[in-house]
Formats: structure tokens, sequence, C-alpha cells
């Protein structure tokens, strides 16, 4: 079926991408505006895949004109937040990487960040003193970050960052109850923090047969009898204030008994399972050459590691180590095996009770994959497979062929986007999500902002339909809440991250994790949303080399005892240096080893530690340094821990203010000094009853 999908929401100004499902890149397809609020003076152009751009508040209906019918598509536009005129400005004191005094001989500055979708070449700095560089945009309230390059280059880079004051996104949630003969959804819409009370909007899927005028609403309430239901039928609700939320939906299935099913909710098993992520080339050792076998001959190490989940950096065709310049995405690479030789690694993991997540990329393609270079050759039937920007946006000093140069994001080179607009492409991609789907149990989509959310709300309804608990964990930095709104079940938290990073650097109080976890529902993100926890990846630095073991062993155990996915980056356990270094086998820290395997053991273990919500609690500093210290409780109907975490490199004494045992679950020991508890970097505790 072509039909474009769910009713789409943005704001005033919001680009909103439109395109058929399923397309046949043969096939014709067209559009028209059937239906735009009086003030509006917006069109669509023409093509298979066009943008919506509301000039105006209000509901938009789009027609699509398909060999199977013609569809109807919603676009609710909701009125811009109140947006704030912003200048950001860097100077040689804020280089993040690189030489600084680079800086003072530059000829020219280009900005990036979320406001342009980290694009090179669309907006530049001015030198407005010897050394100083700025620019100034309007931006809604939030906290945004600008990156600063300089010359085309990443050497040096510097960033600054702008809050704007203004309420935060609210949130809705829908749940659903049969009573008698009738079908009520209600929605449970929660302000944002320092927001109004919201309004709630319910909406219907034009793909469904529900008749809005069989529906009664009351506030937060929708009514339906139970005779007027389709088989089928999906109930999308927004909360509106300030601003407006991110849709939530709640699926009706009337085919017999009356059931609700939540289709954006993360499958049961996600919730809180742990993730072990393989950077596949470096994992074997520092002799053996990697392959799928090998990995499969140290399935029983990750097994002693307890987790859930191992998700593999890319295993496809590629000239890289790392494996994210790909030049075919539909075949394993020869460096590590055959697809039966993968396929028996998956095998294996299953039977040791491990889920497989594939490294999905699908927002670009290695430049040296034949399609780009096709598509640069003027091969006919290739010129949209990618992205075309203007020559002047170019900052690189790749000599392009032609007049015009590649889509690309940051000085990525090496690796140009696909393009969307495409149906060719997005048959391609919708190939490939196929391909892999049967033989593994979960995407991790790499620059998942980068692809549009009408592509990722497809590929979520075409896995799940064969597999409900098919995951797909986002890469998305920043962090943005849309991607939660029926794509991915998994989310990033690169708040929580960065600020570990800060607490064990000394920039931050170790408290400041509180208001890293009050990020996600300033953000939006609904109260189910499932955030993965983690200190390092194979795109940062090791947490150990920036900021210490002490730190390390404090930040790892904040990972495990707050709600979440936490996730463990190969080596991390081991004392492995470098960010993509060679697994130390041989010389690990075992110590640190075993405290991973420890922290793992507890949480599945302790449901309290897997459980919602996490308390502050009073404590005070007997001997140590308060500021590398915090302490809350997490709780669920059988228990409440105690968790005092130390981020300084001394062991601490911390008086607390609820009654512990003073048995540490974690070591196994008592940890009862002297005027509190003794604290290395984690314990672990009872509260008493």
């Amino acid at each position: 079926m072509h039909h474009p999908g769910p009713p789409r929401f943005c704001t005033v100004g919001e680009s909103v991408e439109l395109a058929p499902r399923r397309p046949d890149a043969a096939a014709t397809f067209r559009w028209r505006l059937r239906e735009r609020p009086t003030e509006s003076e917006a069109t669509l152009e023409q093509g298979p895949v066009v943008h919506l751009e509301p000039d105006a508040p209000g509901t938009y209906r789009v027609e699509l004109s398909a060999p199977d019918g013609t569809h109807t598509q919603t676009v609710r536009a909701f009125p811009a937040s109140e947006h704030e005129t912003v200048r950001f400005a860097v100077t040689a004191d804020d280089v993040v990487e690189g030489d600084p005094d680079e800086i003072s001989d530059a000829e020219e500055c280009v900005v990036m960040g979320r406001f342009n979708d980290f694009t090179m070449g669309r907006d530049w700095a001015t030198e407005v003193d010897d050394g100083e560089w700025a620019f100034e945009t309007t931006l809604p309230p939030g906290t945004h970050e600008v990156i600063f390059a300089f010359d085309g280059e990443f050497d040096p880079f510097a960033s600054d960052s702008v809050t704007v004051e203004g309420a935060g996104r609210p949130r809705v949630e829908l749940d659903g109850r049969r009573e008698g003969d009738t079908v009520v959804v209600t929605a449970d819409a929660r302000a944002a923090p320092d927001g109004s009370d919201p309004d709630v909007e319910f909406h219907f899927d034009d793909r469904d047969g529900l008749d809005a005028a069989d529906t009664e609403v009351d506030g937060d309430e929708l009514r339906v009898p139970v005779d007027a239901l389709p088989v089928r039928s999906r109930v999308h609700a927004v909360a509106v204030a300030e601003q407006h939320s991110i849709a939530d939906t709640l699926m009706v299935d009337a085919g017999g008994d009356v059931t609700f099913e939540r289709p954006a909710d993360a499958p049961e098993w996600a919730a809180d399972a742990t993730i072990y992520e393989i950077f596949v080339r470096e994992f074997v050792g520092d002799i053996a050459e990697t392959s799928f076998e090998e990995i499969e001959r140290r399935v029983p190490y990750i097994e002693s590691l307890g987790v859930d989940v191992v998700w593999f950096t890319p295993v496809v065709q590629s000239p890289t180590r790392h494996g994210y310049h790909i030049t075919d995405l539909f075949d394993t690479a020869n460096d590590l095996g055959t697809r039966e030789e993968f396929a028996s690694l998956v095998d294996t993991l299953h039977d040791a009770g491990i889920r497989v997540i594939f490294d999905l990329v699908i927002n670009h393609t290695s430049r040296d994959h034949p399609y780009f270079q096709f598509h640069r050759a003027g091969v006919p039937g290739y010129e949209n497979y990618y992205e075309r920007v203007p020559a002047e946006q170019d900052v690189s000093d790749v000599d392009w062929a032609g007049d015009d140069a590649p889509g690309l994001y940051f000085t990525w080179t090496k690796i140009p986007n696909v393009n969307y607009d495409s149906l060719a492409v997005r048959e391609w991609m919708l190939d490939v999500v196929d391909e892999w789907a049967g033989e593994v149990d979960g995407f991790r989509c790499d620059v998942a902002w980068g692809v549009p959310h009408g592509f990722w709300k497809e590929v979520r309804e075409a896995v799940k339909a064969d597999d409900a608990d098919f995951l797909l964990l986002d890469e998305t930095v920043p962090r943005l809440p849309e991607f939660r709104e029926n794509e991915f079940d998994v989310h990033y938290d690169t708040d929580f991250y960065f600020t570990l990073r800060d607490i064990g650097t000394g920039e931050e109080p170790a408290t400041a994790l509180f208001d890293a976890l009050a990020e996600s529902p300033r953000r939006g993100y609904p109260e189910r949303s499932v955030h993965m926890r983690y200190v390092e990846n194979h795109d940062e630095d090791r947490y150990r080399e920036e900021c210490g073991e002490a730190p390390l062993r404090a930040a790892v155990g904040a990972t495990f005892t707050v709600p979440g996915a936490p996730m463990i980056y190969y080596g991390q356990e081991r004392g492995v240096e470098d960010q993509r270094g060679t697994m130390r086998w041989h010389d690990g820290d075992a110590d640190l080893t075993d405290f991973h395997r420890r922290l793992v053991a507890l949480r599945q273990d302790r449901p309290a530690l897997r459980a919602p919500g996490v308390d502050p609690v009073e404590w005070a500093i007997v001997d140590g340094d308060a500021e590398n210290v915090v302490a809350y409780t997490r709780s669920d109907d059988a228990e409440t821990l105690a968790v005092v975490l130390n981020f300084g490199a001394d062991p601490a004494t911390v008086s607390l203010g609820v009654d512990v045992t003073g048995e540490d679950l974690l070591s196994g020991t008592d940890a009862r000094t002297d005027g509190g508890l003794r604290v290395a970097d984690v314990v672990v505790t009872p509260v008493a009853e």
C-alpha cells in the first residue's frame, strides 16, 4: 500500500517531507494540496516526494494519487514558539580540538548545529575582533550548541552554547478501556517544566475507517461506540501549550474482543536491557585477525558478562576498519566472513540468550560505492541517488566534478548523503532493511537524525509487522523527542553522557546527574521512553583516559543504577585506552572486568534498580570532597535501595539522611564505618525497613 502514513505534526515554517510508501520507482505519483488554512498561501511542488512548509497554523490535507488509488494525509501545523535572537561567539579559549593559535590565522569560519542539520557551507561566522568569531540567529526555547569550523576543516574547531529561556515541551500518553458498549481513550497530558497546563487534540489516522463524526471528545477523553469502530483504528493525540508535544498513538483492535496496543512503545524486554557494543575489527586481539568465526569463539566471554544484547559496528562491505564507509549494503565484509558465518555467530549468541543488533547505515554510503560513482559520472538512472548542493556551499578541498557538490554532514567528504527525495533510493534502502531484519534482533541506526522522519515511520511499521520485539535504537545527537514518535524504541542519552564527562573532569558537581536526568522530560520525552545510558562509544574518547579510573567506576555505576538501558563499550571493562583500540585480553584489567560483571548481575538481581524514578537523598560528607559525591534511592514494591557514588580519587565517608543496613550489595561487604558509609566508588545498600 502506497499510503504515506500517519498524520504529521509540525510548527509553522517547519518543512514536512511527504512520500509514498513501498514505492515503485517506475510508477507515477502525484500530490496536491487539497485543503489549507484560510490565511495560508502554501503550495506543493511537483514530484513523487514533496516537502510541505506550512505558513499558517491549522490543518493541511494533502492527497496522493498512486497506482493503488488516492490517499489522504493530514498535516497539523502549530504556531511556532517564541524565538529569540541569540549570539554565539568563540575565541582560541573555546577550541575543543586542534591548535588554538590557528584561529588567528583563519580566513573563514563556517558554523553548524542542529538548527541547520550540521551542514557545512550554509551559515558563516564573522570575525568581529582579532581572534573572535561570532554568529547570530533566531532560535526557540532550549539549549543550543553551535560548532565553529575554520577554513573548511575540523582542526581546529570550537563550540559555544546558548540557552533560550522558555517553557519546554508538554507530554502526552494514551490509554484505552472498554465501558460496556463504548470505548474510552484517555490522554494523560503533562505540562512542561515552567509550562502551563496543556490542552489535548485527538487526531485520526487517514488509513483507517474511523469516522470523526462517531466520536465524542470531552477534554482529555475520547469516546466512541464499539459498533462504530472499524476492525482497526489508530488514535493519535497531541498536548498543546506554549509548544506542542510529540504525538502518542493508541491502536484499537475491534476484530474480536476490543484490545489496545501502544505501537510507539519499546518492546518490554528492551526497557532495561544491558547492551554490549563491539567495535568489530578490534575485538579478537592483537595477533589473530578478526572474523565472525573468531568472534563466535569468544561468545563465552560475552555471556560471562551477563549482557542481554550485542551491538556490532558495521559488518557489511567497507574499505575502512570502522566500517561506516560502506560499498555494499547487502553483503558481509570479505575480511570478516560469509553471510553463513555471520548467521552462525548470531545463532551462537542466541543460544547464549543474547540478542544481536545490526548497525544500519542508510544516511550515506562510501564515495567508492558504485552508485555514487555512477551518479557523478552521469550514468543514466543514477542522477538523483545522492544529494546535490550549490557549489558555493562546498567548503571541502575536494575537486568535485561538475558545477554542483554532494550533500554531506560536517566534513565527511568520503561519505556523501543519499537522496531520500528519490523513489529509487527509498526502494533501495527498504530492500536493505528487509535484507537484514530477518537475521538479527534490531538495528542501531547510524546518523538517524539525517534520515527523514517519514522514512523511519515506514521502517518501524515494516519491521514490527513481522516481529513486534524487533528493536530500533537511534543515534540522534543532540537528542530530539520527535524520533520517539512511532520511530525508535531506545534513544541515545547524550545529556547524561556529557554530564558524566563533566563530573569526571571536575567541571560539574556529582549532583549534576539529577539535572541530566531531568532533561528527558524537559525535552518532551514521554515517561515510557527508554534511554541508553553510556560513558563511551566508538565515536568518543575513553572515559578512563579523560577522567581517570575512579571516576570511571562511579560513572559506570550511575549508568547501571538509574532507569534505562545501560551500555558497555567493548574494552571499557578491560581498561582499553584508545577509542578504537585492540581488546586487551592477556593484559586487561581483571578487577575492572569483575566490577562490570557485578554491576550487571546486581541490576538483574534487584528489580528496584530497574524501576522508574530516582529520588535524591539528603547526605553529608564526614570525610572527603562533597563535590564528588551524590546519593539517591531506587524503589520498587519489594524494597528501597540507596545508591552512593563517589567520583573522587580518594574514598569518602558519607552520612545518609535515611537508615540503611550498610551491606554493600555490589561488593558483598559491610560499608559502615564511624560516622557513615565508606564509599570508594559505588555503594548500593538496602534502606532499613
